[in-house]
């Protein structure tokens, strides 16, 4: 038999008589071509429509059937192939490009009056009494350039000077909402560089924080800085682990032979028909009065979206107007970029603790007066590490400017120096840990610095803390200052021993009740059915955050099978990198983890991947959820959890696509959007009632 064009899936078949050679090759051709461009349209029906039609793990078995096909057939793989997403091999460094145009700045205005006085230039130089004006989102995260040629992506840049910017090619195209062929390929241009914004969404930025958090790693100051650093990481492998997004915004050099396009709407609306993302808030004025008020109103709305925005960019409409009007410096003077009030506060910086991570990272943060800061008070911040203390001179007692980095995690920018009175304190970091007294140990060129004894409480204690959290092992009823009381009686030294204790031991300790005792020990007893992805997580091996224990499990099946890989191996998961794979060959050489590993076996923990698959179908299966207020049943996560695995999809923002808002306690702006919009309103009760009964197993 020979296979066919349209199979589902392609098999090796073996040849009789009447199949000519080269029949099964040219149809894994065929249904490698189709792979690529069902890929593709899905891509943008997800990030240019917003209007998925297939969920993730469909998407992904799409995708690991087309890169299944490509290494066993490489002559048909193409360089616009999705599979190129994942990643390709790490790179030497990063060479210089230069742009076709140069990629230019703006000039900021900070209130009413600047606005005015932009748009008496304009129409001044223009001679004219009205001016058609173009709003768009200043996303906060880094410009880019790409090069389509014959509608293919060829090249990807950082803006650098303007002029010259790095060649980032392999990393721009692991993001999915980058086209890497443009659509309507008929009418494409035969070259065509397009300008945008590559971002890191909030939620994936707390997601990502969080991670590095629990890992002993210093967290990301922001979203943008988290952008920055995946757009430069040498190995595009984990640029592909980080979900990074972009909106396309504009167009440099453009050579075709179609009719040149007239204005800025025109140029959005071309990019979204070649599949770029624009952003939805994009709006046309006639009046400037109605610019100004427009862009007042988003600075109490930025927090509705789920990246970052620091201002609305302001753009003359008519493309012709704009080449009038030239530029000065780096400066168009045909745009400007109207800047929100940034989010500050200051502080008396009390004095500097140390923080022991689970693996044993000596993490800085500062104690402060309590003081208001978007909504929130904040009673503690960040530091980050020791290099950041001296380099911002940071002093115990000096009044200090404090910022919630990405709206979310305080950090101290930096002293107020001209109010220091002399009784400032410099901060010494510890030669000892602070719990144990074990000697400190630096690492990476010294910028963490770790304590070197392994058996340190606080380790121990922030490991457990780790174990049993929702991410991981999910054991409910385990707060840290239970965690605390089982550790210091001597009850529990390592997360094994908490599946061996017993209802009397905990019923004799204080706080643990009857009831209280036998709840903990069931949720103790049902985590061991947790998946082996999540035990892998639960290790707290240094570098190993959720998603790398997916892609490993994924890969490797066992803990046994990940046990005896060999680095290069580990190596070859699409999204792990070197320190990775060397960090899990540490912990596996260490002859106490296995013996942890061993001990977790006996208990009964699961080792393997599990038979089935949860179903994607049921009755929340192809609905999209967004979620406000304060919920009583779930955490955010809980609750997308719960969503995801019976089908569902969760969304950040109220859109006529969404299918039902779910309302908690003071909810927000949402609910009134979504009434305007007729979204149905359901509570968290009804939610559980419409997904009960949906999960299953094949």
């Amino acid at each position: 038999m020979v296979y066919p064009a349209n199979s589902p899936r392609p098999l090796r078949v073996l040849y009789s008589g009447s199949v000519k050679p080269g029949d099964y090759e040219e149809g894994v051709s065929i249904r490698a071509s189709q792979l690529r461009e069902e890929l593709e349209q899905h891509n943008y029906r997800y990030y240019v429509l917003n209007a998925p039609t297939i969920d993730d793990a469909e998407y992904d078995r799409l995708l690991r059937e087309l890169i299944q096909l490509e290494e066993e057939y490489p002559e048909f793989a193409t360089p616009d192939s999705p599979t190129q997403r994942v990643g390709a091999a790490p790179q030497e460094g990063f060479t210089k490009i230069e742009h076709h145009t140069q990629m230019l700045s703006l000039a900021n205005a900070f209130d009413e009056s600047e606005l005015f006085s932009f748009h008496k230039r304009v129409t001044s130089l223009l001679e004219l009494e009205a001016i058609d004006y173009v709003t768009e989102l200043k996303i906060d995260g880094l410009a880019v350039s790409l090069t389509y040629q014959d509608g293919s992506l060829l090249k990807g840049a950082t803006r650098g000077n303007g002029i010259v910017g790095e060649d980032v090619t392999a990393n721009l195209r692991t993001i999915r909402a980058i086209p890497l062929r443009l659509r309507q390929t008929s009418d494409h241009p035969r070259l065509i560089e397009i300008r945008g914004e590559a971002y890191l969404p909030i939620s994936a930025f707390t997601s990502l924080n969080q991670e590095r958090i629990e890992k002993g790693e210093a967290a990301f100051a922001n979203p943008r800085n988290a952008a920055a650093g995946a757009l430069r990481e040498l190995d595009p492998r984990m640029t592909a682990s980080r979900p990074l997004s972009f909106f396309g915004y504009a167009i440099g050099r453009i050579e075709w032979n179609r009719p040149a396009l007239q204005t800025q709407v025109e140029v959005l609306d071309i990019l979204r028909e070649w599949g770029f993302p624009v952003n939805q808030h994009l709006r046309h004025w006639r009046k400037i009065e109605d610019v100004i008020e427009y862009c007042k109103s988003w600075q109490d709305q930025r927090d509705s979206l789920d990246y970052e925005i620091d201002g609305i960019v302001i753009k003359v409409n008519r493309l012709d107007f704009q080449e009038r009007l030239g530029v000065v410096g780096r400066d168009p003077r045909w745009a400007v970029s109207y800047k929100f009030p940034g989010r500050v506060a200051t502080t008396r910086l009390k004095e500097i603790r140390i923080n022991v991570g689970r693996t044993g990272a000596l993490n800085p943060y500062a104690v402060l007066e309590p003081v208001q800061l978007g909504g929130v008070t904040i009673k503690t911040a960040t530091l980050h590490n020791e290099d950041d203390i001296r380099r911002k001179d940071i002093r115990e007692g000096d009044l200090v400017v404090i910022k919630r980095a990405g709206d979310v995690i305080p950090q101290v920018i930096g002293p107020v120096r001209e109010k220091r009175t002399g009784q400032e304190r410099r901060f010494s970091y510890p030669s000892r840990c602070p719990v144990c007294k074990g000697a400190v140990i630096r690492e990476k060129e010294g910028i963490l610095a770790y304590c070197s004894n392994r058996q340190c409480p606080a380790q121990r204690l922030e490991a457990l803390k780790h174990f049993v959290s929702q991410g991981a092992m999910d054991i409910r009823g385990l707060g840290p200052q239970k965690l605390a009381k089982l550790v210091e009686t001597g009850l529990v030294s390592s997360p094994a021993d908490l599946y061996r204790l017993t209802a009397k031991e905990l019923e004799d300790l204080p706080g643990f009740k009857e009831k209280s005792s036998q709840n903990l020990l069931n949720s103790l007893e049902a985590s061991k059915e947790r998946g082996v992805e999540r035990v892998l997580f639960s290790l707290g091996i240094r570098h190993i955050g959720e998603s790398v224990a997916q892609l490993l499990m994924r890969h490797f099946q066992t803990i046994d099978s990940l046990f005896n890989a060999r680095e290069e191996e580990i190596l070859s998961v699409p999204g792990v990198g070197p320190e990775i794979a060397a960090s899990i060959r540490t912990y596996f050489e260490n002859k106490a983890n296995r013996q942890f590993i061993d001990d977790l076996k006996e208990i009964g923990l699961r080792m393997e991947l599990a038979g089935g698959e949860i179903e994607s179908g049921g009755n929340l299966s192809g609905k999209t959820f967004v979620v406000t207020g304060t919920l009583r049943n779930f955490t955010r996560k809980g609750i997308k959890e719960f969503i995801d695995q019976r089908g569902g999809k969760v969304t950040s923002s109220v859109t006529s696509k969404t299918d039902f808002l779910v309302v908690g306690g003071d909810p927000g702006s949402k609910l009134q959007k979504a009434r305007s919009l007729g979204i149905q309103i359901i509570g968290e009760d009804e939610l559980i009632e419409a997904g009960e009964g949906v999960e299953k197993r094949k």
